[in-house]
């Protein structure tokens, strides 16, 4: 999708009161800001965009002030789509045990199991009651076989989530994506399997953060963003109470907002300093949460926020492990809407081990002709097939509701 021409990236130290900011270039996760776009209209503004730790901004030059020799927004785009393109053709080939059929139904109880768990978690917390961990562990062991036997059954259920029960969806899909990362990075299964308990529990902090401040539709107040950041140690406290949790766990949960350059919370963690574990869980945490939409926030493409990963691994997130996200689920994971050299929109429904550019589509729209197509399901990497992929789409865009096109 193009971009206007005006859109550019700048450093911060060059930001300038008169500039209009089109992006802030980071997670919503982390800044307070209600909207990622606005006019600079003073030094305190700068001073605080530095102060969160954002190194480089989008400026939009049709609205505010120019910096002549910035690179354009489409260039980087360019480029982080080649990045991506070879990151996805080094993914090794594998042999899934099961195929996608045979694990659809199974992945949808587990689902629906799992967010139902998660509240109630969140209401048993609330409630001043400790976490039953005989109800987490057999459900997450469950989830882990579920995703080894074939993931593309369980995670595109990771991206169906409404506004109410954004905090127990959120959790459960950081913890479907853990485990294929893990399984990515060929990580032992019980550590997998703490990972993902990890993941499934990352969050239970918020607990003690008021509904108002969790959900509120507009800027937070410094006093609201400081209360926001601090469900991970209110996390670490009530998971410390929790017999039978790991030092894994705890690392996911207490970690997932610690930032690579040290920029990020509680403790501005930096480099090595944050496990392996914490830094798997921060990347997880910001790539759902992008990919969500919320009252102040719309979600973005996977493909685009896997593009945004591996952008932000320049500062926010290990490099290293960010491209093994991406091998992971593949530059158009599964769940994706994307748009095909001859007009066709599908829906990415599995993908091609043997090749990660060319998985399993449904056709089901005609975006020429802006109508629906009789679904067709297609297997790029058939010999015979003359169609490819040329780029990610939104479904927003188009008006189609991916509840209707995946597994529910």
């Amino acid at each position: 999708m193009s971009t206007p021409a005006g859109i550019k990236k700048i450093p911060v130290a060059q930001l300038r009161p008169g500039m209009y900011i089109h992006d802030v270039n980071c997670s919503w996760l982390d800044h307070p800001f209600v909207t990622n776009s606005f006019s600079v209209l003073d030094e305190k503004r700068v001073r605080e965009i530095e102060a969160l730790g954002i190194h480089e901004v989008y400026i939009d030059t049709s609205q505010g002030q120019d910096v002549a020799d910035a690179i354009t927004e489409e260039e980087v785009r360019h480029d982080l789509d080649v990045r991506l393109v070879d990151i996805a053709m080094e993914r090794p080939t594998e042999v899934l045990p099961v195929p996608l059929g045979a694990e659809i139904e199974r992945a949808k109880r587990l689902h629906h199991d799992a967010n139902r768990i998660v509240r109630n978690i969140v209401r048993d917390i609330r409630l001043g009651k400790q976490i039953e961990m005989e109800q987490v562990e057999p459900l997450v062991e469950h989830m882990v076989d579920s995703i080894f036997r074939n993931q593309d059954a369980l995670l595109p259920l990771a991206r169906l989530k409404d506004h109410d029960n954004y905090t127990f969806q959120h959790s459960v899909s950081v913890c479907a994506l853990l485990v294929s990362f893990g399984r990515g990075l060929k990580l032992e299964r019980p550590l997998i399997k703490e990972l993902a308990i990890g993941g499934l529990l990352h969050d239970v902090g918020k607990a003690r953060v008021p509904d108002e401040i969790l959900n509120k539709p507009a800027k937070l107040t410094d006093a609201e963003f400081t209360k926001m950041k601090s469900h991970v140690v209110q996390s670490i406290i009530i998971l410390q109470n929790t017999p039978g949790i790991s030092q894994i766990a705890l690392d996911v949960a207490g970690q997932h907002h610690e930032r690579f350059d040290g920029s990020g919370y509680p403790n501005q963690l930096k480099g090595d300093q944050i496990s392996l574990y914490g830094r798997m869980g921060a990347i997880v945490d910001v790539y759902d949460a992008i990919t969500s939409d919320r009252v102040y926030h719309k979600g973005m493409p996977p493909s685009a926020a896997l593009g945004r990963l591996l952008e932000w691994s320049s500062y926010h997130f290990d490099p290293a492990l960010v491209k093994a996200y991406v091998k992971s689920l593949g530059i158009y994971p599964t769940g994706s809407l994307v748009r095909m050299e001859s007009g066709r929109l599908g829906v990415v429904m599995e993908q091609n081990a043997d090749n990660m550019m060319k998985p399993r589509v449904n056709m089901i729209f005609h975006a020429q002709h802006h109508r629906y197509l009789k679904p067709e399901i297609v297997d790029l990497s058939w010999s015979g097939c003359q169609d490819r992929i040329t780029g990610h789409e939104d479904y927003a865009t188009w008006g189609i509701d991916p509840k209707r096109w995946l597994p529910t």
